[in-house]
């Protein structure tokens, strides 16, 4: 087994397969992270090839720079502006195949001073881009108890959302609490009243916390719409999930398109490119979990579950 797993793409030989990388085609991978998947794409172009990178994290874009390659281009902001970077490279329905690899990168969980992970102290941020936003510290200073539990419940699908949101207000808003500024002070916090129970008692509340301080799941259904933008006939994407509020919203993306249907106006506009006669429809390819030995070498992938959809015209 490896020590690490911070040097592993999850499920690496499924998202290559799942692409079904013509040598000269163009790829973007919505989520860069520390450019595993990105390095295994470029593997597989020659030189006509082309790949476009995002990444919303000034670390990983940093990383990015770093590649050397005419066929690579990293663009720092939010992947649902992929329909503009996709016009700024000029390949608008060229785009043969979409990486969405969800979630936390291992960059950020494993550098304690983002506050992503609970199994390090560091200070309470969960910003995805330091720079922009408001950190899950400031959030929880200002939020009412309420509010909290809305966000443990909602993206957290926590049971004990109320006791929890009720111990996080107390300590932030009484002279008998020291104010929570670190994730080891919430994980004490959680641990009063959640217990070891398979997963890690903060698992939930610091995903829900996360997702929502990063708005990763309207991020998540404006992607999918914007994707059908930029992508080929027959192009596909590649989508990796880690929970199930992710996979429903996938699940949910795949079934609005099951069947063929004329495209809303507000995706396409007519023009050259876009033409509003078109019928278009998603295919469901496959569903792959990753195997046992990839989970006992690389733990990240546990609950991860990769979807191969094919876009269709007619």
């Amino acid at each position: 087994m490896k020590n690490s797993f911070s040097h592993v793409a999850v499920l690496s030989e499924e998202v290559i397969k799942a692409l079904n990388i013509k040598r000269d085609g163009t790829y973007i991978d919505c989520t860069f992270g520390q450019g595993r998947h990105s390095n295994l794409i470029l593997s597989q172009l020659q030189e006509a090839g082309k790949l476009i990178a995002i990444d919303r994290d000034p670390q990983s874009v940093s990383i990015a720079k770093k590649i050397n390659d005419k066929r690579f281009t990293i663009k720092h902001g939010l992947f649902s502006n992929i329909y503009k970077f996709s016009k700024e490279e000029n390949i608008v329905r060229k785009v043969n195949g979409i990486l969405l690899d969800l979630g936390i990168s291992t960059v950020q969980i494993n550098d304690a001073k983002r506050g992503f992970s609970f199994k390090k102290d560091g200070n309470l941020d969960m910003r995805m881009n330091p720079m922009t936003g408001i950190s899950a510290k400031e959030w929880l200073e200002k939020a009412k108890r309420e509010e909290i539990e809305s966000v443990l419940k909602k993206y957290g699908e926590e049971k004990k959302a109320y006791k929890i949101s009720k111990l996080i207000f107390r300590y932030n808003h009484s002279r008998n609490f020291k104010k929570i500024t670190c994730t080891k002070e919430l994980v004490n916090i959680i641990s009063k009243v959640n217990s070891y129970h398979k997963k890690h008692p903060a698992t939930r509340t610091f995903q829900a916390i996360r997702i929502y301080i990063n708005n990763e799941l309207e991020e998540l259904k404006k992607i999918l719409e914007e994707a059908l933008r930029v992508l080929a006939p027959f192009g596909r994407i590649v989508a990796i999930s880690f929970h199930s509020l992710e996979s429903r919203l996938i699940k949910n993306f795949i079934k609005k398109y099951s069947s063929y249907v004329i495209i809303d106006q507000k995706i396409f506009k007519r023009n050259q490119e876009n033409d509003l006669s078109q019928k278009i429809k998603l295919k469901l390819i496959n569903k792959v979990k990753p195997k046992r030995k990839e989970i006992l070498e690389n733990p990240r992938s546990r609950s991860s579950l990769l979807r191969t959809i094919e876009f269709h015209v007619k």
